[in-house]
């Protein structure tokens, strides 16, 4: 139910006539309809779009905008570092995190239409600022839910219901200076919310160092969101949602090495007048755009209701080396441009039969285009060999030509992929304690391979009182491969040069097939609620990804199997204004025999993964979270609040060296971390003004998140150092 203060709000705010927007017989009485009415319909249209989706039986863990204020950081921070105080999340490098041991699988779902994924795999494509709750929703999903299973991160957003303006300005360590303006207001039949920021920082990615201070490591974002819906009627509303980020990056150097090639005589090998270059002056540069918009159409009238959405997405990525120093530290130079253009409709519906019974069924079609284009910039050789009494050994590059000059190979490729999926499911009240979800999804995947499957879901919910809920489901999935990462390459054109790779096999990815069964209940005993869940998971051509190359772009890759496991415990309390919160995930997740993608693997490593279970390079025995919030609600502190957050990790994946000088690959692991956050803020009455200081990494824990080995692992990196900041808001 709306309280007092949100109709007041909105009848301050609605100034037009309702009968200018096309008012339906529900309001045809009256030239114009009260606030109050408006107000009901939208969020009677609200409920109705929440009752098409269902996460029935799958596992939930859901955030509101209170909450997120309160985490250290609140809405200033990447929305990645926001879900990784949800369970089962571990961190990675570039601003990844992992569901469940998931490379990849998360998708992202705003006011339940699907967002196509971006090519970028750092920073933020969605600003925390538009979230009015966000929902992460795992394990054993409803047939509604496909393409992407690992997660699903479920967003509703701000809308004008609450008509006001905020500014702020947020900033202090690493040079951070973040300015932010949000805009939501309502007339008639109309509502809108808009948010915009700047970021600038000399921290854009993890510092490839221990120290504190990365070197050439700035970068400069630009993110906006914005969203406007209108009634049409009683039954229904249509709605645009879009976005827009612009975000350029230095890529940060590493420090003390020295970059040099020698020729097959010895010599040291020249480019652009140099023999030797020095890491701290590498100038290697990557910039990312991301836009999507989504057109929709709500219809709710009686035991009926259905969502269509029309959604385009374009998504780019360019990175521009250092040609002098790549070509001296690694023999290649590679500029790549990297664009993705997806159009999509999708409709979801449910059609409440009986009261037992209530139907869901929904269609996505999905058209992407990518083209990427790239000019490698290579030494010649003298040849690569190749060994057949030592198959293990791969191809061997031949040393560069004496006198050799860089030569340019310049590459395009355009690739096309079409998505056809249908699913239908049924919700079965049994009894009044006993539910049961069960259907079926039909996906086909018609792009660089063109495969298909039929899915059947099952979830059982059991609450038979006392605040107990036991829930257990199988689900079958299928996942193809991120078709915008996907990029074939021209092997024979680096053959005989300085980029020529160890092995010559390029088989194209596949889907990843999976047999998921979860199991789990939750307890609420007072102010505490307890959750126990427990996974296990068999895949066939399970997918993960990579970093092959200078550019920071992952390429996908398949083992021909995968088992993964594990388990979640959660807590959580809230009495008055405290509330706690803890979870902690063990996960266990390997593979064997890599069957995609093969060429940017060692020969050695190939050789050992066909015969061996490895662990995935982003397994994580142990991933945690914790936080604790205050807020007064009376007395001489009333408007101030207190809290903090800590992150726990049991260290990612590294390559393990053996006492022979051989290694397994993924067969050891980094050290484990823990990392704490404080908060406090203030609100001052009713002026509107907000102020709040943060500090991140209390304690200034130094701690490596990768070492920069591990099967597809690209440069070390550290977790931030200690940082401190301030910001202020006003709002009107």
């Amino acid at each position: 139910m709306l309280s007092r203060q949100a109709l007041r709000t909105c009848f301050l705010a609605s100034t037009g006539l309702y009968a200018a927007f096309a008012a339906p017989a529900a309001f045809a009485e009256s030239d114009a309809a009260p606030p109050s009415e408006i107000v009901v319909t939208a969020q009677r249209l609200n409920d109705a779009r929440e009752s098409i989706k269902t996460s029935l039986g799958a596992s939930t863990y859901t955030l509101d905008q209170k909450a997120i204020q309160n985490l250290p950081g609140a809405d200033n921070q990447p929305i990645q570092d926001i879900i990784l105080q949800m369970p089962g999340v571990s961190q990675d490098q570039f601003g990844q995190f992992h569901v469940r041991d998931e490379h990849n699988g998360v998708q992202y779902r705003i006011n339940g239409v699907i967002i196509p994924e971006s090519i970028a795999v750092f920073g933020q494509m969605l600003s925390p600022r538009l979230v009015d709750k966000i929902s992460l929703v795992t394990g054993t999903l409803p047939a509604q839910y496909g393409l992407r299973t690992g997660g699903i991160i479920d967003i509703t957003t701000k809308s004008g219901l609450k008509d006001g303006t905020t500014v702020s300005v947020y900033g202090g360590s690493q040079g951070t200076i973040e300015p932010s303006v949000q805009i939501a207001g309502s007339s008639g039949a109309t509502s809108w919310f808009a948010s915009g920021d700047y970021k600038h920082s000399d921290l854009g990615i993890e510092n490839v160092n221990g120290n504190r201070h990365a070197i050439h490591d700035q970068t400069d974002q630009f993110n906006g969101f914005g969203y406007i819906d209108h009634i049409l009627g009683a039954n229904d509303r249509i709605a645009l949602t879009g976005g827009y980020t612009n975000q350029a990056y230095q890529i940060p150097n590493p420090t003390g090495l020295v970059g040099g090639q020698t020729d097959a005589n010895g010599n040291p090998v020249s480019v652009n007048g140099q023999t030797s270059f020095n890491s701290e002056n590498l100038n290697e540069r990557q910039l990312q755009t991301f836009g999507f918009g989504a057109l929709s159409w709500l219809h709710a009238a009686g035991p009926f209701s259905f969502q269509a959405s029309a959604i385009g997405r374009v998504a780019t990525l360019t990175y521009r080396p250092d040609y002098t120093g790549e070509l001296l530290f690694n023999g290649e130079a590679q500029y790549a441009n990297k664009k993705d253009t997806t159009f999509a409709f999708q409709v979801d519906s449910a059609y409440k039969l009986s009261e037992q019974h209530t139907l869901r069924a929904g269609l996505l079609f999905e058209h992407d285009r990518s083209t990427s284009s790239t000019n490698t910039n290579v030494f010649p050789t003298t040849g690569d060999t190749f060994d057949p009494t030592q198959p293990d050994q791969g191809w061997q590059q031949g040393a560069i030509l004496a006198n050799a000059q860089p030569i340019s190979l310049p590459f395009a490729i355009g690739v096309t992929q079409r998505t056809y999926s249908a699913y239908l499911q049924d919700e079965w009240h049994i009894t009044p304690h006993f539910v049961l979800n069960y259907g079926a999804r039909f996906d086909e995947n018609d792009g660089p391979r063109n495969e298909r499957q039929l899915s059947p879901r099952a979830n059982m919910v059991w609450t038979p009182g006392h605040g107990l809920t036991v829930h257990a489901g199988y689900a079958r999935y299928f996942s193809p491969a991120p078709f915008e990462l996907i990029a074939d390459s021209n092997l024979a054109q680096v053959y005989n040069t300085t980029a020529s790779p160890n092995v010559r096999t390029n088989n194209t990815t596949y889907a990843q097939r999976e047999n998921y069964w979860d199991a789990g209940f939750e307890q609420k005993i007072g102010n505490f609620t307890l959750g126990l869940d427990g996974y296990i998971r068999r895949s066939t051509h399970l997918v993960d990804e990579g970093q092959f190359g200078a550019p920071i772009i992952l390429t996908p890759f398949n083992y021909a199997r995968g088992r993964i496991f594990g388990t979640e415990l959660t807590l959580n309390y809230s009495h008055g204004g405290f509330n706690a919160y803890g979870n902690i995930a063990y996960a266990k997740a390997q593979g064997t025999d890599i069957v995609s993608n093969e060429y940017n693997f060692a020969a050695a490593d190939l050789a050992y993964i066909a015969n061996h279970y490895i662990y995935l390079d982003h397994n994580q025995t142990w991933s945690g979270s914790a936080g604790a919030s205050y807020n007064w609600r009376d007395g001489a502190l009333a408007g101030s609040r207190v809290s903090a957050s800590a992150i726990l990790g049991s260290g990612l994946r590294s390559d393990l060296v053996l006492a022979d000088g051989s290694t397994v690959p993924n067969g050891a692991s980094l050290p484990s971390y823990v990392t704490f956050n404080l908060s406090a803020g203030h609100k001052f009455g009713n002026s509107g003004f907000d102020v709040r200081v943060d500090v991140q990494n209390l304690f200034d824990h130094v701690y490596e998140i990768r070492d920069g080995t591990g099967v597809g692992v690209g440069a070390p990196s550290f977790g931030a150092r200690r940082g401190i900041f301030v910001g202020i808001s006003k709002s009107f």
